[in-house]
């Protein structure tokens, strides 16, 4: 059998016990953690299982798929997760081909950015098409035109846009929010469509899950040059606010 088991936002203290009883009992256990930034214990979370868990990187994980699937036909395979296990499109894939050969499969949910964005105050039913800044290193220093027509698509419905800050785990390099809304006025530059500009208002928000998150709420102009912490991050353009996201968004607005 094949189970995908989600880690949760931040640590080991994130996981379920249904989670920890399923790798307990696996004959093989994996660590994904190229799809975001996790801040657990990999010898805690070992301890816990009372097994040695295996670091799964990006550049290996399609190398040993195969055999990740091989070992799942007669043995009980584990992979963990950073956040949900299917929020990233690889996971649904290793599913997909499990399924093919008709190897039973198991996911174990857990939170994720798509749960954890009502913090934020905003209805979550709001919220249109996710898009993703991507470094301009992997795009041959285009610009995301396609990220920049999700924006105006939804702000176009009145929709909420969540943007997911890429990530290079190899190099641990997380695109901060700042790069993003550089990436975004560089878009506008371009389109001149007024969808993201310097008065544009956004939400920043950083450590979801952990202790301490931090929420901020501003105009593009006034959040450029703040450090933000650490990562993760996630930018959220608004679209039409209800009456009370308005009143819950204002206790995180940024004090000029």
């Amino acid at each position: 059998m094949l189970s995908l088991v989600g880690l949760g936002l931040w640590n080991e203290k994130d996981i379920s016990f249904k989670s920890l009883n399923r790798a307990k009992n696996a004959d093989f256990v994996y660590l994904e953690l190229y799809t975001s930034k996790w801040y657990g214990d990999i010898k805690k979370l070992e301890k816990l299982i009372n097994k040695k868990i295996e670091i799964l990187e990006r550049n290996n994980l399609e190398k040993k798929s195969e055999n990740i699937i091989e070992k799942a036909k007669k043995n009980d395979v584990v992979i963990f997760v950073p956040g949900d296990p299917l929020i990233a499109t690889t996971h649904i894939s290793l599913l997909l081909e499990a399924k093919k050969k008709r190897i039973k499969t198991e996911v174990i949910h857990n939170a994720s950015i798509y749960s954890a964005i009502g913090e934020c105050g905003l209805h979550v039913y709001k919220f249109g098409a996710t898009a993703t800044i991507p470094f301009l290193e992997k795009t041959g220093n285009k610009i995301p035109i396609s990220t920049y027509e999700t924006i105006k698509e939804n702000k176009r419905k009145g929709l909420h846009t969540l943007l997911l800050l890429d990530v290079i785990s190899e190099k641990n390099k997380y695109m901060t929010p700042n790069e993003g809304m550089q990436i975004l006025l560089r878009v506008e530059d371009e389109k001149k469509e007024s969808i993201f500009t310097k008065d544009t208002e956004i939400i920043v928000f950083t450590r979801a899950g952990s202790e301490k998150p931090l929420i901020i709420y501003g105009q593009v102009k006034d959040l450029l040059n703040k450090n933000f912490g650490n990562p993760p991050y996630v930018i959220i353009i608004p679209g039409k606010l209800h009456f009370t996201e308005k009143e819950y968004l204002e206790f995180y607005r940024l004090k000029k």
